[in-house]
């Protein structure tokens, strides 16, 4: 439609009666939806103002936490596990079977976490037989620590010290890891070990191969000797410096301990057991020398003596280096007594025996304390 003709004048409708008169005598009011008549070419009224309400508040946002409502009715089974869901995802949908959740009500189903972790290995229940032996060698350990201290404090003595039983380990082993001419020295020297205070010297002629003690040993000494045991046997044989006499020395390396060295020296000291002749030590005749014909018959004076410090027993037995046989032999502290008039006695032998007994003997102890104090 054009413009003219929105703005031509609008026919006027049919005439429209009256409103009857009100019983009160008032106009009454138009029909309802009629509206009241205008002027030609007029332009409608407009409608009157339509009251206006106050504005409704703007929402207040609010955070109360919702409570959650235990579902009613009889507890479903968890769904079966289909497949796994991500780390943190929670699973909303309800279960099979549940009732139907009331209004308003809300759900929260825990988190089913999917991580896993590696399975830990099963420990064994320990046996309380094991449990009581570990205590047991706990007890004992701790026993012997304690003793060990206690025996250092009461003898004065730290355990880096060097006590009785390194020398008898030391003493026990010194045959084969000390050299011959330490243990048998080839010249020995005897200032005033002669009849008289006279000095004498010694030369070894001849060293035994090591071996046992039935070698060395009569069968009575030997038997005398076995509450210690022997371990080894040593000997050597030397002459005098005139070469008119001859001495065997020996070394008797036991496995008894001190108590037992104690107690065999005690007993040879009680019962006189080294003049016994029955108990006299044999010789080591060395061929090709001037002890070739020293043997059993020639022994003329002889000595034993147990050692306590140093599992030993030292033994020497002496004779004519001629070769002639001596009828009665004495022990060397009888034929070194003043006043004895035998023959082994005014040959000197006992002084013989003596004396280089003792000079092995001294070379022994002095060897196993330089072993024993030995810096490492």
């Amino acid at each position: 439609m054009s413009t003219e003709a929105q703005r031509a004048p609008v026919p006027p409708g049919p005439a429209v009666p009256p409103p009857a008169p009100s019983p009160t005598g008032a106009p009454s009011a138009p029909p309802a939806g009629d509206l009241p008549p205008q002027a030609p070419g007029t332009r409608p009224a407009d409608p009157p103002p339509r009251a206006t309400l106050p504005a409704d508040p703007p929402p207040v946002e609010t955070t109360a936490r919702l409570r959650v409502v235990p579902p009613t009715g009889p507890a479903a089974p968890p769904p079966p596990a289909t497949r796994r869901r991500p780390v943190g995802a929670v699973d909303l949908t309800p279960r099979p079977g549940a009732a139907p959740a009331p209004p308003g009500a809300y759900y929260a189903y825990a988190e089913t976490p999917v991580e896993t972790t590696t399975r830990l290995r099963p420990v064994k229940t320990r046996h309380p037989a094991r449990t009581a032996a570990a205590a047991a060698c706990v007890v004992l350990g701790l026993g012997l620590i304690g003793g060990a201290v206690t025996g250092s404090w009461l003898t004065g003595r730290s355990a880096a010290e060097p006590g009785d039983d390194d020398a008898y380990t030391v003493g026990r082993s010194v045959w084969h890891s000390v050299p011959v001419d330490t243990l048998f020295p080839r010249t020995l020297k005897g200032d005033g070990a002669g009849p008289g205070a006279t000095d004498r010297t010694w030369t070894r002629l001849a060293v035994a191969p090591d071996s046992g003690c039935a070698a060395g040993l009569d069968p009575l000494l030997l038997k005398t000797l076995r509450p210690v045991g022997c371990a080894r046997m040593v000997r050597a044989t030397y002459t005098d410096a005139t070469s008119s006499s001859v001495t065997t020395v020996g070394l008797v390396l036991t496995e008894g301990d001190a108590a037992k060295m104690s107690a065999l020296s005690t007993r040879f000291t009680d019962q006189r057991l080294d003049a016994r002749a029955d108990l006299m030590p044999r010789t080591y005749p060395a061929e090709g020398t001037v002890a070739a014909g020293f043997g059993d018959g020639q022994r003329a004076s002889w000595t034993v003596h147990v050692l306590t410090e140093v599992p030993a027993v030292v033994f020497a037995v002496s004779g004519f280096a001629d070769g002639r046989p001596v009828a009665e032999p004495q022990p060397a502290a009888a034929a070194m007594a003043a006043g004895a008039t035998t023959t082994p006695a005014l040959a000197g032998l006992g002084h013989e025996a003596k004396g280089v007994a003792d000079r092995v003997e001294r070379t022994l102890r002095r060897t196993v304390t330089d072993l024993v104090e030995k810096p490492e």
